[in-house]
């Protein structure tokens, strides 16, 4: 009898388990942009941690997708204000703000430009694409890439938490420029 109820647990965990899984929406995902995401993304590989250490020691070019930090409504006017460095994986290219639901046509180009440049044209070449760890905007940006017809897109939803938890550093990276 124990043993029935042990199975029947095993059963139940599963079953709850696979109903927690978020699945892939048909278009891109919105606010709130940090809230548990897929674990998979069609077009693209989803990788861990270890790999993207394993990747990022080959030179596979990877790419932030965080926004800016921005300027903290109510200052007064004149005020001097700086955005606090954003830390990243070294080495890390800063595509800004490449992952809302909606881009406008600067983030569009930005991306865009940003993936021929990091590919050398090659759609082919593999791209890792992260922000942060339950952060839909690097699930958007990479489903971006493969509309873009980028097939070595390869997605790190752990992201800079992963990245550290794994033993990697960050450090402070610009926005990249056209």
């Amino acid at each position: 009898m124990r043993q029935a109820w042990a199975a029947l647990a095993v059963v139940v965990a599963g079953a709850v388990q696979a109903q927690a899984q978020v699945p892939e929406p048909q278009g891109f995902h919105g606010e709130p942009y940090r809230s548990e995401t897929p674990v998979t993304l069609a077009g693209a590989r989803v990788i861990g941690a270890a790999e993207a250490m394993e990747l990022h020691a080959r030179g596979v070019p990877f790419v932030d997708v965080l926004p800016r930090t921005a300027r903290p409504e109510g200052l007064p006017e004149g005020t001097l204000w700086n955005a606090p460095p954003h830390l990243s994986i070294p080495g890390a290219t800063w595509l800004h703000g490449t992952g809302y639901e909606r881009l406008s046509p600067v983030e569009q180009a930005r991306l865009a430009e940003g993936l021929a440049r990091l590919s050398g044209g090659d759609k082919a070449a593999p791209l890792v694409i992260f922000c942060k760890r339950d952060c839909w905007m690097s699930w958007n940006a990479a489903k971006r890439a493969v509309a873009l017809g980028y097939r070595g897109v390869i997605w790190f939803p752990d992201g800079i938490e992963g990245w550290q938890e794994q033993g990697g550093g960050l450090e402070p990276v610009s926005p990249a420029t056209p």
